[in-house]
């Protein structure tokens, strides 16, 4: 599969243990290979980061509930989901269009 990703060795089925023997830092890398490799402009978007504040201004613009998108998001706090609903551009254009 794309980036041997299916190759990987999975961990036991344990309810806390991690998906992957992966590091942190592997995965970031897997992660910026695959965003160049979709060539994807350089900037702080293309990042793991970028990616992860992507997915949650998408979820806010697509009309996704507050609270779910916090706990799909692994949050603790709301308030720490609420920075995504603080949309400006674009995003905040269409946030602003469903209004209507």
């Amino acid at each position: 599969m794309v980036h041997e990703i299916k190759k990987a060795r999975r961990r036991p089925k344990e309810k806390d243990a991690p998906l992957w023997d992966w590091t942190r830092v592997h995965a970031w890398r897997m992660i910026k290979e695959v965003m160049e490799l979709a060539d994807i402009a350089a900037g702080p978007h293309r990042t793991p980061k970028g990616l992860r504040h992507s997915y949650g201004v998408n979820g806010i613009v697509s009309g996704i509930p507050l609270n779910m998108l916090s706990k799909w998001m692994g949050h603790s706090d709301i308030k720490t989901t609420a920075i995504y609903a603080n949309a400006i551009g674009k995003e905040e254009q269409d946030i602003a269009a469903r209004m209507w």
